[in-house]
């Protein structure tokens, strides 16, 4: 009985262990607009506009905070250029780009779901 009790202990742990990192990347990806916004920078650095037009539906105001979040958890750089107006141009930073594997497996998904779900 004890070492049920002790295996059963270990499992939860393990759990716990688990779950901890998934939501920490969940925290920093929650949103309806974070994914769509690395996808975007995925295929080359891009100013605002151009991230806004790729991004469909998405508000300035909205595109603004979520680079900002972005930006603040070392996904994107942020590029401020001598011009005259201001030139700004947004990239993924080799810590983005660590997540384009990831972006790829779940596009797959996606599509094996859709597939599944509703047939297309």
């Amino acid at each position: 009985m004890i070492t049920t009790t002790k295996n059963m202990e270990e499992k939860r742990v393990e759990c716990v262990h688990a779950i901890l990192p998934v939501k920490d990347a969940l925290d920093v990806l929650s949103g309806r607009w974070k994914l769509p916004i690395l996808i975007a920078l995925s295929f080359g650095n891009k100013r605002f506009k151009e991230i806004s037009k790729d991004v469909q539906g998405i508000t300035d105001k909205v595109l603004s905070k979520e680079l900002k979040e972005l930006e603040a958890n070392q996904l994107i750089t942020r590029t401020v250029y001598d011009t005259f107006p201001p030139t700004v141009e947004y990239a993924a930073t080799e810590h983005g780009h660590s997540l384009f594997n990831v972006i790829a497996a779940l596009r797959e998904w996606g599509m094996k779901h859709r597939g599944k779900i509703i047939g297309k």
